[in-house]
């Protein structure tokens, strides 16, 4: 674990500089296209577009890293929480906007009016159904490997009496978001058996996020820990520092804005010119544009083994993704449709939203006990790329029963670990709900303690 004095003195300034003016580079093209119009196949328009995302997603996650010093802790997390997501919101958006213009012209049947086969209704929960997906299949299990990496590296795997690892322990404090995800996984559970998702949904999903907000907001004020280009920023002096911070988010903002509604036109249209499903292309090629950013963070925090940090901001962001980017989406579709409509849903987008809810109540269930050990990782690892793969092989006509099938073995075997976990409930719900943030740091306190001890050891 290293201290804000630690980050900031260990800085390599030319380093920082150069990331600085790739992610600078990486929005050049996109800038391009939008202004020059130039003859170019749709394909390599939606590459160029997300290339700018990306670039402007990095430049957003270093500005609001640096910005933890300069605000309070409870505002800090309210921006922080918006920040992290907003290329996905704005992706996501798109195809909502699209959605709710199309049930206003020709109805339920969500038809597509600029181009594609693929229904937007679909496309805007095909977006947030991979986002959700790969942030636990990918960006959980990758904190949790390169840190058995580093540690059996060092030598400094602690195993537990049966012989293995005992795994990336939280600290004490993320109880916090896993209470509030566990609320909104059992309350997504019921969305497969809706026909659309309404704005009472998106009220109560909402309310959880508030709540959240509300009970981390009273957290006091810590020292954060910066990586790259963030470090650099954070040793400039006050003034410049916010002024750097500020016109940071400020172009990356207005990358996202400029871009996002034409990444995603294009990404539609390439599916329908490579013949490949443009469902597929949204839910999984446009969430690497979005989280590329915040997973390569939550490694570089594994890498420099303060992995409680790495595996606590990806879960932190799957609080959001599960309550405010839900919970906002049919409010989108209902204001472009003109009506108080909720987002339709078919049979597949339940299968999908199914098989999405029952990998989070899984995840939650392994993360419960603060916890995450190699064989859990391994398990949502397989199970994700499991799916993932099955997908291409299986005849379409069985999609259905594979989605459903998988989503059943994340739900058996979410309901064996909470079985065996049951006695960690009680003291989990009183430190995720009522118990106040001085009591949750001694322990992180002490935990901090006997690690450096057993370091020495």
């Amino acid at each position: 674990m290293t201290t804000l004095q630690d980050d900031l003195s260990d800085v390599h300034p030319g380093r920082a500089k150069i990331e600085i003016a790739l992610a600078l580079a990486l929005t050049v093209p996109g800038f391009v296209v939008r202004f020059t119009h130039p003859d170019i196949s749709h394909p390599l328009e939606a590459f160029l577009f997300g290339l700018a995302i990306v670039g402007a997603a990095f430049m957003l996650s270093w500005a609001a890293e640096a910005a933890q010093l300069d605000i309070s802790a409870g505002l800090a997390i309210a921006i922080l929480a918006l920040i992290a997501v907003l290329p996905e919101y704005a992706v996501d958006f798109v195809f909502a906007k699209k959605g709710g213009e199309s049930f206003a012209q020709t109805g339920a049947a969500c038809l597509p009016l600029d181009g594609g086969t693929e229904s937007p209704c679909h496309l805007a929960l095909a977006n947030m159904t991979g986002a959700n997906r790969l942030l636990i299949g990918v960006g959980w299990t990758m904190v949790i490997f390169i840190a058995y990496f580093r540690l059996k590296k060092r030598d400094r795997l602690v195993k537990t009496p049966n012989g293995r690892w005992e795994g990336v322990r939280l600290d004490r404090e993320h109880s916090i978001e896993i209470g509030y995800l566990a609320i909104a996984t059992i309350y997504s559970l019921t969305l497969p058996l809706k026909h659309s998702v309404t704005l009472v949904d998106a009220a109560i999903l909402i309310g959880i996020f508030v709540a959240y907000s509300i009970r981390v907001s009273r957290a006091p004020a810590e020292e954060p820990h910066l990586v790259g280009p963030a470090r650099y920023i954070g040793t400039f002096g006050t003034v410049p520092r916010r002024i750097t911070v500020g016109a940071i988010a400020v172009f990356a903002a207005v990358v996202i804005l400029l871009f996002a509604e034409h990444f995603a036109e294009a990404l539609v249209l390439s599916g329908e010119a490579l013949g490949v499903s443009e469902f597929l292309l949204v839910q999984w090629v446009a969430p690497l544009a979005s989280e590329a950013p915040e997973l390569l963070i939550a490694g570089l925090y594994a890498w420099r083994l303060n992995t409680s940090a790495g595996l606590g901001t990806l879960v932190s962001s799957k609080v959001n993704q599960w309550t405010l980017l839900v919970g906002t989406l049919p409010i989108v579709f209902s204001f472009a449709a003109g009506g108080l409509h909720g987002l339709p849903l078919d049979t597949v987008q339940r299968e999908e939203l199914f098989l999405t809810a029952a990998q989070s109540f899984f995840a939650v269930a392994v993360i419960s006990s603060l916890t995450m050990s190699l064989r859990e990782a391994l398990f949502l690892f397989a199970l994700f790329w499991g799916q993932f793969i099955l997908g291409g092989i299986v005849p379409e006509q069985y999609h259905g029963i594979e989605r459903v099938a998988v989503g059943i073995v994340y739900l058996v075997l979410g309901v064996w670990v909470l079985v065996s976990d049951r006695f960690n409930f009680p003291q989990l719900a009183r430190d995720a709900f009522r118990a106040p943030y001085d009591e949750l740091a001694r322990e992180r306190e002490a935990d901090a303690l006997a690690e450096a001890a057993r370091r020495q050891v």
